[in-house]
């Protein structure tokens, strides 16, 4: 899975544990996506989380 090229968030691991509490890994994948943006005056893909979209610490191209 991609990581925030912004922040750095990517998956997070932990356990699924069911009612008889026996226990089984899963993962929580962050919601990234590959957008075009602007970097240094050109238009590149980098993969950004949303929260980074939503916030504005990317321009889009």
């Amino acid at each position: 899975m991609a990581k925030c090229d912004i922040c750095g968030k990517g998956a997070h691991f932990g356990n699924n544990v069911s009612h008889s509490h026996r226990r089984s890994n899963r993962i929580w994948n962050s919601n990234i996506k590959r957008v075009s943006a602007k970097i240094n005056g050109g238009n590149k893909k980098i993969h950004v989380c949303t929260r980074c979209l939503k916030s504005g610490k990317v321009e889009r191209a």
